[in-house]
């Protein structure tokens, strides 16, 4: 017979209540675990968000750009190349590769659907499911809510307007759908861009 019964009992019950702590330690870990890795994953998610936003603004200046220095035919009301709808694949509706090394670009005309082939090109390659707009438009935003659209006025006399949209991921709590990130294809611009003529010297 062990001579202090009580106390070996005393320490079995310790002992049991020592796992249960350790238990609920280890949930507890765990729910801190997976609030970290979805912090991380909504920070991977808007890091991406940001570096495709930052790089169709540069492409819009780029585009602006293009057609400042070729603004004869930039700003023509009617047989402008550079105006028009594009979804992706990306493309002119007759692409010219003029520009290239060995060939040569005839007229203003001819220069504006190269410069614009060439542009789309890139903006496909780097926006996912991209869509492009460039037309005259007098309100890019909805006088409702403040949101760009796509639509356009199409008035000659109106700014012309560059508004690009791509593929993104939804960032409202409950866009999932069936177990899958609810996609945002690119339902308005995220980048609107108002192309001024400049200056004639």
């Amino acid at each position: 017979m062990p001579r202090h019964p009580h106390r070996i009992a005393n320490a079995d019950q310790q002992g049991g209540f020592t796992l249960i702590e350790v238990l609920v330690a280890i949930v507890v870990l765990s729910f801190g675990l997976l609030g970290m890795v979805g912090l991380q994953a909504a920070s991977l998610q808007a890091n991406r968000d940001a570096r495709l936003q930052s790089s169709a603004t540069v492409l819009a200046r780029e585009l602006a750009e293009m057609m400042r220095g070729n603004k004869n035919q930039a700003m023509l009301a009617t047989a402008n190349p550079y105006l028009g709808q594009f979804t992706s694949p990306l493309a002119p509706e007759t692409p010219s590769y003029c520009m290239k090394v060995g060939s040569s670009c005839a007229t203003p005309a001819d220069v504006a659907t190269a410069q614009l082939t060439e542009w789309l090109a890139r903006v496909d390659a780097e926006l996912p499911g991209a869509q492009v707009t460039v037309c005259n438009d007098a309100t890019p935003f909805k006088a409702s809510d403040h949101l760009p659209q796509w639509t356009c006025t199409d008035v000659a006399t109106d700014p012309v307007v560059v508004k690009i949209g791509w593929t993104r991921a939804g960032t409202k709590t409950g866009e999932n759908v069936d177990g899958k990130v609810k996609m945002d294809r690119a339902t308005r611009p995220s980048v609107v861009l108002s192309v001024t003529a400049g200056s004639d010297q």
